[in-house]
């Protein structure tokens, strides 16, 4: 199964690096993992709506690039369904059986992703109603996948 994380802006702290790095090493026993970062756009304070909208629709025509139509795609959203780590894993295994062998996770930018993101969404995951740094959604992000297969292995993880 190829997993790919793919998300607007680049993480710019080492600590949060380190760890995408630590996760990705452990992912790749149990598929193959990438990450692709597209660039986002600068919000001024005070943007209004329609601004904001328009910097969605940006960093939406980048996204795209990177979405196979043969691929399952994960958005994640707050205002998506939320899954326990068991069910997470479950998940990915039912994806994988039911013939589909890419998975797409996106992580939207600090105002979130554009309707036609969340449209093409195969599931909108939440994983909060609270809001989380980019950064640190993507280390939780890759630490969840990776438990996710530990348990689809049957091997130990920390519950």
């Amino acid at each position: 199964m190829k997993i790919t994380i793919l998300c607007v802006g680049k993480i710019k702290e080492n600590y949060f690096n380190g760890a995408v790095s630590e996760y990705m090493k452990r992912l790749s026993r149990y598929c193959k993992p990438e990450i692709i970062e597209v660039a986002d756009e600068k919000t001024p304070d005070g943007a209004g709506e329609a601004l904001n909208e328009q910097i969605k629709q940006k960093e939406a025509e980048r996204l795209f690039k990177y979405i196979p139509d043969s691929a399952f795609v994960v958005v994640l959203a707050i205002k998506g369904k939320q899954l326990t780590s068991e069910e997470l894993a479950s998940k990915i295994e039912n994806i994988g059986i039911n013939g589909k062998d890419h998975i797409v996770f996106i992580i939207g930018g600090s105002l979130g992703t554009a309707p036609e993101i969340d449209k093409r969404a195969d599931l909108l995951l939440s994983f909060s109603k609270m809001t989380f740094p980019h950064q640190l959604m993507r280390v939780v992000l890759l630490e969840q996948i990776y438990r996710s297969y530990r348990i689809i292995s049957g091997e130990p993880y920390h519950k």
